[in-house]
């Protein structure tokens, strides 16, 4: 037998192992998963907030606006909570709790299979419906007698609910369910028996009427009176645009964290990196990427929460279809570019393979990224997917110039880093470890409520 150290090859030279002891070594700065383009931070303009407060005057509106309703349920039997009533048209701003218990308590509940028609057109309108659960769309008739698709409902959406104030009125419109669809429906004798009986209720619902008839335009704000195409010496009307009385402000939220530094970590090993500015950097990086998920998902001021009802629209069918897109699109003017998840984006690709068309690929901000109709879909993976697969996209105008989103900071603070974002020393405690204060504030507003939309209910699994 022979020695297996024979086997070795002898060396003649120094090994590179040993070699490596004396030698200098290369290295990269510390890397971080996580970090994302952020285009959303990107391509929102930044005002500057001096006072911590954001106030959006607008004109005087009497479009009271929708909201999306909630239920409950034990079972099968389905109710809707009594506070989420203030939600309908009518009853915005309504706040009696024995009232609203009453009303929530005579709500009947339907089911309805797919292709049934939930309501009719030219039929009598005397019932207030609430979609607990389900997709329906909601059918006019075209020049030439056909069905046209005004809009698709789903979830927690509502219709009818002017209908039970007037007398005598049809249906202007049909409703289709598209998917089994459960309902909640007031009928229209019960709500006047109620208004008879409950007072609090009967002078709502005439204040209520009163606003109605008041003179609006088109978008629903006070109208402002105006003569044209007139000939002679014809009475001009007098007129003024009047503000609303309670505009809404938004105060700057934040994000912060303390950083902790060992005194003998910067004295000993801060070459060839600076140890702190590294640890600033990664702690940086965490915090926009923070900012950016709540300027999306904040419930008070994330761009998914502050989209109006109005501006919410649902798939027809399902994934994300180019004619989904079209209608988003066609709800503003000046779209700046869609924000979706990259799964949406895959999704919508995919469609468009269906459908035989080939998005565009445009240059935006120095990337190349996929379009619609010349407008930029941008990646953001802080837009959230639902367990079931469903996801959002958002569109924007952008800018104060345009009525648009803009993003709020604050510029100009002590020991500014970087605009909005500051790094203050916080001192030195008992065991030599540094401490460093990273606050950034921020938060965002939609000028007027048609700057942003949503297309809802994306699925992305097919």
């Amino acid at each position: 037998m022979t020695n297996s150290n024979n086997d070795k090859q002898q060396l003649i030279s120094l090994g590179t192992k040993a070699a490596r002891q004396i030698a200098t070594t290369s290295k990269s700065p510390p890397q971080m998963q996580g970090i994302s383009p952020r285009w959303l931070l990107r391509v929102l303009p930044w005002v500057s907030v001096t006072g911590g407060t954001y106030r959006v005057n607008r004109r005087m509106s009497y479009s009271v606006g929708d909201g999306r309703l909630e239920f409950s349920n034990v079972g099968a039997k389905a109710q809707v909570i009594p506070h989420e009533l203030s939600e309908l048209p009518l009853l915005r701003g309504f706040t009696d709790e024995t009232v609203l218990n009453i009303l929530a308590a005579r709500f009947e509940q339907s089911e309805y299979r797919a292709g049934q028609m939930i309501v009719q057109r030219g039929t009598p309108a005397e019932h207030v419906f609430l979609l607990v659960h389900g997709k329906a769309n909601r059918l006019g008739q075209g020049a030439y007698g056909d069905a046209t698709v005004l809009e698709t409902i789903a979830d927690g959406a509502h219709f009818g609910d002017q209908s039970v104030v007037e007398h005598d009125d049809v249906w202007e419109y049909s409703v289709k369910a598209i998917t089994p669809c459960t309902v909640l429906a007031l009928p229209q004798a019960v709500f006047e028996d109620l208004i008879k009986r409950l007072p609090a209720l009967h002078a709502h619902v005439e204040r209520y009427k009163e606003m109605r008839r008041a003179p609006q335009d088109k978008a629903g704000q006070a109208a402002i009176k105006l003569s044209a195409g007139h000939t002679g010496e014809v009475a001009l009307p007098g007129t003024y645009a009047d503000y609303d009385p309670s505009p809404r402000e938004y105060e700057l939220s934040l994000a912060q964290t303390i950083l902790h530094v060992h005194s003998r970590v910067g004295d000993l090993f801060n070459d060839p990196m600076d140890q702190l500015e590294e640890q600033l950097r990664l702690t940086v990086h965490a915090l926009r990427e923070t900012q950016e998920h709540e300027l999306i998902n904040n419930r008070d001021f994330g761009l998914l929460h502050a989209a109006e009802y109005k501006q919410r629209i649902n798939t027809r069918t399902g994934p994300p279809t180019p004619d989904d897109m079209d209608e988003l699109l066609c709800r503003r003017r000046n779209t700046k570019c869609f924000l979706a998840h990259p799964r949406a984006i895959a999704a919508f690709r995919q469609e468009c393979t269906k459908w035989r068309i080939d998005p565009e690929i445009v240059e935006f901000e120095g990337s190349r990224v996929a379009a619609w109709r010349g407008t930029p879909i941008l990646p953001v993976d802080k837009i959230p997917i639902s367990e079931t697969g469903t996801t959002s996209i958002l569109a924007m105008r952008v800018g104060v110039e345009k009525q648009g989103v803009i993003g709020l900071f604050r510029d100009k603070l002590a020991d500014e880093r970087e605009p909005g974002l500051s790094v203050r020393k916080m001192g030195i405690n008992d065991k030599a470890i540094g401490s460093y204060l990273v606050s950034t504030y921020y938060s965002a507003a939609a000028l007027i409520p048609d700057a942003l939309g949503v297309l809802e209910n994306v699925e992305i699994n097919r």
